[in-house]
């Protein structure tokens, strides 16, 4: 937890929630122990996308749907949605959440390992979001960047681990130490790129909200 738990559960308190699907899919997927957006993170996220009005989004990392849905929701209705998924148990759950939520028209997954997905994609983006393996965001940007229109929005989830980000390399477990590495070589790359303009935010467990110059 990287801001008081006390505040957060009061921000969450004051939460409308969202529609009745997306809060029975929020519910399933956390009883299943499938990770997905936190609360604070889903209000900021459709604050974004109505403020940007994106009419083509990329996910980079689709789990069960649920984030998915929650953009398809409050984007435009005309936005095309593209998501990318590797774990195989879950690419047919999030195909039957996309069903039941009358998405399946504007929502496209392609299933593979990210990395050379993007390879394949050549129409831009005007909001990529990147929730996918933490360790690989740093390969996973150059293609990004050459997807994301100019004045178009990365938005990149869970980049502060917790809190391990400030520590020392010693006081990080061994097993996180090559996330860790490199969740710090993307954040340095995202500040000090010439082609975007970055904040850091200790929303949830830590994004990062870049404009593309």
């Amino acid at each position: 937890m990287i801001v008081d738990e006390r505040m957060v559960t009061y921000i969450n308190s004051l939460d409308k929630g969202n529609t009745p699907f997306l809060n029975e899919l929020e519910k399933e997927a956390l009883a299943n122990y499938v990770p997905i957006i936190r609360r604070e993170m889903q209000s900021f996220l459709k604050v974004l996308l109505q403020i940007k009005a994106p009419l083509r989004i990329l996910e980079v990392g689709t789990a069960v749907g649920f984030s998915t849905i929650l953009m398809s929701t409050y984007a435009p209705k005309e936005c095309k949605i593209v998501t990318i998924e590797n774990y195989e148990k879950r690419i047919p759950i999030a195909k039957e959440n996309f069903k039941k939520a009358g998405k399946e028209e504007q929502i496209q997954i392609l299933e593979g390992d990210a990395k050379e997905v993007l390879k394949t994609l050549s129409e831009p983006f005007d909001f990529i979001f990147m929730d996918a393996a933490k360790g690989q965001y740093i390969n996973f940007l150059p293609d990004v960047l050459r997807l994301l229109k100019t004045g178009g929005i990365l938005l990149s989830d869970n980049v502060l681990q917790d809190g391990d980000i400030i520590e020392s390399h010693f006081a990080v477990e061994r097993r996180n130490r090559t996330i860790y590495k490199r969740m710090r070589q993307y954040l340095y790359v995202l500040k000090n790129h010439e082609l975007l303009e970055t904040s850091i935010l200790p929303l949830g467990d830590g994004v990062t909200l870049s404009i593309k110059k």
